[in-house]
């Protein structure tokens, strides 16, 4: 139920000047992104969903039965700047004034210093208020030293995969098969083969080929594409505009093949023509079909919903990378959830494609980010908020990441989209597994005054970290980052051997716990002690862990283990991330 919606917009009025009407003053949402992420972490139930028709069901947010407010912070780029820093600092007073307990922060730009970040100073005030703030990891991968939202009080989440496709078939004229998918509602004559040109074959005399083969505006010339099936290569513009340019030049069909760095990873979009989009090596075969073959053809198979496909979860080739550029020390993300062809609400102020020429009006549309990731594990924090609502924000993100999965749904190593084994610097501590974060049996938890602590660590003097507190606050004796009670244990440059001291809190049962340790490769690590006894809920023990360069010759390189601390009940999980130097 929406209770409450508001809007921010001084920043960017500052810098738009006088080009600001009073169509500016609504929280109305005229772009969709909004509505779709609140929805994912709070809508009600709604039965008969679905996104033209595909994936049909009943729609609903993490936590269903909650009361959600929004907050609009973004307007249409200026300057290449579309959330302003007093807007988004502003939202964030507000909503701690309404009394909110969860943020669902799906926005993000570069990773920069604590200080000049506007979103980790906004969640810092927040969690003082025991507001739990969950952020999006970035849209900037597979590239490693991507991630954003990097402040150790902030909930970081990747995007992973779920296991629902909707695949569409690439038939060639040689009858080899090729999966791709789509949301296109257009579809070719039954089983009719069309011919299949190369969107580089079929470029107007004064563009490039490149500029053709991406089936950019005015590339394609209609007297080679017309009645054909085109074939076009994803990465500059949007995949829906390109089928557009198809479209427009009189192609009956498009097929958008991979590039490298998309690899394995397929984006099901509302194309306006029937389009499938293949992954890379098909897309390779494709095109070497239609430069080795006189009269190439190809047919496109109408989009069906497929549920229960495996692999799955994989991680998604655009979801930030760790490590952490401004604290190593501190494993970002935290945390992955399903932000791949996620659908959910939409605006009926846009298309479905936000595009001009788009004039479809949809209710639910399927969206890719890890914008989309983010509000599914902010449904499940709603959802213990509820359960547990004495609980700190960082008790509640350690039950989250202790619980969560490095598995898939075949039981082997998550992925990534190039099919190599995922790590944490991909999904942090893993796939998140709410039913497993109800009851996580120990936590590792956290106080606002051990995040100034932190901050005094990174050097920061008193004066700045006085700003963040509102209070005076004078840093204690040197302090080691390495002891910080984070839920991972990270140490970016080992040298000689380092014992690292965590802090857990029994918030289950009575019961003993065992630590089990995997090595990260070359290092050895010995935990003291190996057992800890709760008599009862609430209880704290502390533990040690030291970790040491087995051999000179030890990679140079980050490698990963973990530390489980289990009572045969509850497995207490901690990624180990070691860097030796």
């Amino acid at each position: 139920k929406l209770i409450g919606a508001r809007y921010f917009n001084k920043g960017y009025a500052a810098i738009v000047g006088s080009k600001l009407n009073a169509s500016f003053n609504t929280p109305r949402d005229n772009d969709g992104h909004g509505t779709h992420t609140l929805s994912t972490a709070g809508s009600n139930l709604v039965t008969k969903a679905s996104a033209f028709g595909f994936g049909k069901g009943t729609a609903k947010g993490g936590s269903p039965r909650a009361r959600v407010a929004t907050y609009k912070v973004c307007w249409p780029p200026v300057g290449g700047e579309e959330c302003f820093d007093a807007d988004i600092l502003a939202a964030f007073d507000m909503a701690i004034h309404d009394g909110v307990d969860v943020l669902s922060v799906s926005l993000g730009g570069e990773p920069i210093d604590f200080f000049n970040d506007s979103i980790a100073i906004g969640s810092f005030h927040a969690i003082k208020h025991g507001i739990v703030v969950v952020c999006s990891a970035g849209n900037s991968g597979p590239a490693d030293g991507t991630v954003v939202n990097i402040a150790p009080w902030q909930i970081t989440v990747g995007a992973s995969t779920m296991d629902r496709e909707f695949p569409s078939i690439v038939v060639l004229g040689n009858d080899m098969h090729y999966k791709g998918q789509s949301l296109s509602t257009k579809v070719l004559p039954h089983q009719k083969f069309f011919p299949l040109i190369s969107a580089a074959d079929a470029k107007v005399a004064n563009a490039s080929v490149q500029t053709a083969l991406f089936c950019q505006a005015g590339a394609i010339d209609p007297k080679k594409a017309a009645g054909k099936v085109l074939v076009c290569l994803r990465g500059l513009n949007g995949g829906v505009e390109k089928g557009q340019q198809a479209s427009l030049a009189g192609a009956v069909g498009m097929i958008l093949a991979n590039d490298i760095f998309a690899d394995n990873e397929i984006l099901v979009e509302a194309h306006v023509l029937p389009a499938s989009n293949i992954n890379y090596t098909d897309g390779l075969t494709v095109f070497t079909y239609i430069n080795s073959t006189k009269n190439p053809t190809a047919y496109i198979t109408p989009v069906t919903t497929q549920i229960g496909t495996k692999p799955a979860p994989f991680m998604a080739a655009f979801s930030s990378k760790g490590p952490n550029t401004i604290t190593p020390e501190i494993l970002k993300p935290d945390i992955t959830a399903p932000g791949v062809s996620v659908i959910a609400a939409y605006t009926e102020a846009e298309g479905p494609t936000n595009k001009d020429f788009d004039k479809r009006r949809v209710q639910f549309n399927s969206l890719s980010g890890t914008s989309m990731s983010c509000p599914h594990v902010s449904g499940i924090v709603g959802l213990l908020k509820t359960l547990y609502p004495n609980w700190s924000p960082a008790a509640i993100k350690s039950a989250i990441m202790t619980s969560a999965t490095t598995l898939d749904n075949l039981n082997e190593p998550i992925l990534n989209a190039s099919n190599i084994k995922a790590g944490p610097f991909s999904y942090g501590a893993g796939h998140v597994q709410p039913n497993l974060a109800m009851d996580p049996g120990l936590v590792y938890d956290l106080t606002p005054t051990d995040y100034l602590n932190f901050l005094c660590t990174l050097g920061y003097n008193e004066t700045l970290i006085s700003l963040f507190s509102k209070n005076t606050y004078k840093c204690p004796n040197p302090i080691n980052l390495a002891n910080f009670n984070y839920p991972s244990i990270t140490i970016p440059n080992l040298v000689g051997p380092i014992t690292v001291t965590r802090t857990v809190k029994n918030v289950g049962s009575p019961g003993t716990y065992r630590a089990k340790v995997m090595r990260p490769m070359g290092i050895s690590i010995y935990v003291k002690p190996q057992k800890l006894k709760f008599e009862k809920a609430g209880e704290e023990k502390t533990f040690s862990v030291t970790l040491k360069v087995k051999n000179a010759q030890a990679i140079k390189e980050y490698v990963f283990g973990e530390l489980i601390w289990s009572d045969n009940v509850h497995y207490v999980r901690s990624p180990i991330v070691v860097k030796a130097v």
